[in-house]
């Protein structure tokens, strides 16, 4: 290993040893002869490991007492090293699912619903930032992998995601708390998705909406489906454990006029009280026997290996107002959705529906 490569692995590893608390606040580092003893370099090289630390603020050297790790270690945000140490730690992970015979695709996905679960419950108003396009609504799994993917399909810009529901997203958009929404409300009167709520929660705005695809929606009930379940009339049965969705999501909003047009109460329902956040909650309750039955997407279905009884084609719009469908950041994701790329993509996801994604409608 040549002196260049030799003094980065010296620091990297003295590094990594202070960020996971091997080497703890004041405690002193082998001597410069020490360590050029243990890693067979000059005494060159091991002082130049050490004046990289001092530089990165994790260390500090006093003549006649030696080199000490600082009482307070300081990493910024932005720093490499602070990210470094990330994959560090995404590989220790990986290291050990994988050698338990999970494989890439089934940790990437795991992942992304973790990531969901956090995007839910961490809501907080966002500023805008450069480079960042902030989005509020609806849980979508596109939308969390277009996210991961993002950079790749618009360069320079990154998605950021907060999933408060449509209802949510579009009150954050009036706000300016975000820059899209994602929506997918029902109006029983219109039999029309989206377009009413909008005109009502932007009433002196324009906006876009853009179709990202229809999703299968229904219910999600465990493998061999072992109670028989059929339909929402299924749902009053009071043996069964019913996993629901928060109030002020469109999911929410379609159960509770669908058991309306059917005469069922939402109190004869074991388990309307039992709120979700996301679709991959709802899917992952019923995986580990938390409820007999939710209502979901067909594609949270897939992620868990679950059955799947449809029950309608919804559609999920992207809601933009007219200004920002003029930045160069929108016009790419507008282009990539309407591209065969993006109906791919989303297709391979399942449960969904691209034959209309990418086209706009104006509100």
């Amino acid at each position: 290993m040549d002196t260049e490569s030799l003094y980065h692995q010296i620091a990297s590893t003295v590094r990594q040893d202070i960020l996971e608390g091997k080497l703890q606040p004041g405690e002193r580092l082998p001597s410069l002869r020490q360590t050029a003893q243990d890693w067979n370099c000059t005494l060159g090289t091991a002082q130049r490991a050490y004046r990289e630390l001092a530089e990165q603020g994790l260390v500090v050297s006093r003549a006649g007492q030696g080199t000490h790790v600082v009482e307070n270690p300081q990493v910024s945000d932005d720093a490499p090293l602070r990210k470094a140490n990330l994959v560090h730690h995404a590989e220790r992970f990986l290291l050990e699912v994988l050698t338990t015979g999970y494989s890439s695709d089934e940790v990437e996905a795991a992942m992304r619903l973790a990531l969901d679960r956090w995007r839910a419950i961490a809501q907080q108003p966002q500023e805008a930032e450069a480079g960042v396009l902030r989005f509020a609504g609806s849980h979508d799994p596109a939308l969390a992998w277009l996210a991961a993917h993002f950079p790749e399909i618009v360069p320079r810009f990154s998605l950021q995601l907060g999933f408060s529901g449509s209802l949510g997203g579009l009150i954050a958009l009036a706000e300016g708390q975000a820059d899209l929404a994602g929506c997918h409300l029902w109006d029983q009167e219109s039999d029309s998705y989206n377009e009413p709520f909008v005109r009502r929660l932007l009433p002196s705005r324009r906006v876009a909406l853009v179709t990202l695809a229809q999703r299968r929606l229904g219910l999600i009930v465990q493998t061999g489906n072992p109670l028989g379940i059929r339909n929402l009339v299924d749902l009053a049965r009071p043996e069964l454990r019913f996993a629901n969705r928060q109030s002020g999501s469109g999911t929410r909003v379609w159960l509770d006029t669908a058991l309306g047009q059917e005469g069922i109460p939402a109190s004869s329902v074991h388990g309307y009280e039992y709120e979700l956040l996301t679709h991959s909650e709802v899917a992952l309750a019923v995986a580990e026997g938390r409820a007999d039955v939710g209502l979901g997407l067909e594609t949270a279905a897939l992620l868990f290996g679950l059955d799947y009884l449809h029950l309608t084609l919804e559609r999920y719009d992207l809601v933009i107002p007219a200004e920002n469908m003029e930045t160069t950041c929108v016009k790419r994701l507008v282009e990539w959705l309407q591209s065969s790329a993006a109906r791919r993509a989303i297709q391979a996801l399942g449960g969904y529906e691209t034959g209309e994604t990418g086209e706009i409608r104006w509100v």
